[in-house]
């Protein structure tokens, strides 16, 4: 593994190791965030409303595309987290190759097929005709940039599974400076519109997932890429589908149902309802992806101790996620809560706006620790390998509930505030059913099998 950088699992204080796993993939979310932010900045001011309205209207199909890449790589992070607790160097490396091999075939088909179809992509999406020929140009060279962002959530996917999550938030620091340099050349210096802001991003793409591999070449004992170990372990392969795929279909089901939502807030016909709800979505992001960090940590610890036969750990890993999930929303909520309207001045300084979108901090914010709680109870159930169930779960309990309520409750109660309720109303239920599912599978597979490494994974 990569004993220097890596946090251990299996072993010593739970909560202080949770921290050092979560706080780099924190700061990964909100750079991230940050930068993407930089991106709209850049072209709205430099470039016109017209690029960045075509940049905008690509978000929906571009936000898919990395749902879709990150949720297959949620499948990587189980099952090489989960041969890593068992210290299977064999299997590590051939679930890491065979990786590394998928992510780069698919990134070649995405690139491919998006390349050729952005146009009509884009039609059957209604973007809007006085932008089209822009929002094509920059989709096509996008696309060109999939075998990177592929290849680079495979890979760090890889180094968390090794408990390295300070490495993936450098790369991404260097890879974002980039983007952002070479967004302010391209756009300002060179006047290329939103292809430049295309090409910042794609370089910057090639850039991570470059870092990325060599930090795994340079990796020595239970996990490290050789070029001249390149594989296809259909056992290895299949199981990263079954982990994997129900994450990438949960992650596109979520993106249609918020889709619905928006189309609730559309609906007031209110251009400042809709800037009001988006600035606090965009801040809201923020809470979202501190707590989100702690997803990621109880998932790939609660492989790792599968692997390693300490199934016992696992509940004290989850009372400690859910304490350190809350303690961190209560920190961020407390600054959107004191600062609300200097933090939504930021995106609009429209008074109507912004009292709207305090209005939505009031009814989402208060209640979102039950998010970070779901997104534990999600993240334990993967990583005791049933992502199945946690798809279907997620699907009907947050999906099903919020497309239920936007046209039954909310057609007969047309408020800005009903619409947003069934956020907490959605997190409930669902926190429930994965918490009693993960009894269930504790007390009957997890806590009596003493081959616990070779339980098959539903």
């Amino acid at each position: 593994m990569f004993k220097k950088h890596a946090v251990n699992m299996t072993e010593g204080s739970i909560v202080k190791n949770l921290l050092l796993f979560a706080l780099p993939v924190m700061l990964s979310g909100i750079l991230q965030l940050l930068y993407n932010a930089a991106d709209v900045v850049v072209v709205g001011r430099f470039a016109g409303h017209t690029s960045l309205a075509a940049v905008g209207s690509t978000s929906s199909l571009v936000t898919l595309i990395t749902n879709l890449a990150i949720g297959l790589s949620v499948g990587v992070n189980i099952l090489v987290a989960r041969h890593i607790g068992a210290r299977d160097s064999h299997r590590a490396n051939r679930a890491l190759h065979t990786a590394i091999t998928v992510a780069l075939v698919s990134g070649i088909l995405t690139s491919l097929v998006g390349f050729f179809i952005s146009r009509q992509a884009l039609i059957w999406m209604d973007s809007p005709a006085d932008v089209i020929d822009k929002s094509t140009l920059y989709l096509k060279i996008y696309f060109l940039g999939a075998p990177a962002s592929v290849m680079y959530n495979f890979g760090s996917a890889a180094l968390r599974s090794a408990g390295d999550t300070t490495r993936p938030l450098y790369f991404l620091t260097a890879s974002g400076i980039v983007n952002v340099v070479l967004n302010l050349v391209f756009v300002i210096v060179f006047h290329m519109d939103v292809a430049g802001v295309a090409l910042a991003t794609i370089t910057s793409q090639y850039l991570s997932a470059t870092l990325v591999l060599i930090a795994l070449k340079k990796g020595q004992g239970c996990l490290f890429f050789r070029i001249s170990e390149i594989c296809f372990d259909k056992r290895e392969f299949s199981e990263i589908v079954r982990l994997g795929i129900p994450a990438a279909i949960q992650g596109a089901t979520f993106s249609i149902s918020n889709v619905i939502l928006q189309s609730g807030v559309n609906s007031f016909d209110d251009s400042l309802i809709v800037a009001g709800n988006a600035a606090a979505g965009n801040i809201e992001g923020f809470v979202y992806t501190v707590m989100n960090a702690f997803y990621h940590a109880t998932m790939t610890f609660t492989s790792q101790n599968i692997g390693a036969r300490q199934p016992e750990r696992i509940p004290k890993i989850i009372t400690r996620a859910c304490m350190l999930s809350f303690i961190s929303w209560a920190v961020v909520a407390s600054i959107v809560f004191i600062f609300p309207e200097q933090l939504v001045s930021l995106y609009t300084d429209e008074p109507e706006a912004i009292a709207i979108a305090i209005e939505r901090f009031h009814l989402v914010n208060l209640t979102y620790f039950l998010c970070g709680i779901m997104e534990i109870s999600t993240g334990v159930l993967r990583g005791s390998g049933y992502s199945i169930v946690s798809m279907i779960i997620s699907i009907v309990g947050v999906c099903g509930i919020r497309i239920v309520w936007v046209f039954t409750v909310f057609q007969k109660i047309h408020e800005f505030k009903i619409l947003y309720m069934c956020y907490p109303i959605s997190w409930i239920p669902v926190i429930i059913a994965n918490f009693v599912m993960f009894a269930i599978i504790y007390k009957k597979k997890l806590k009596k099998n003493s081959k616990l490494y070779d339980v098959k994974m539903q």
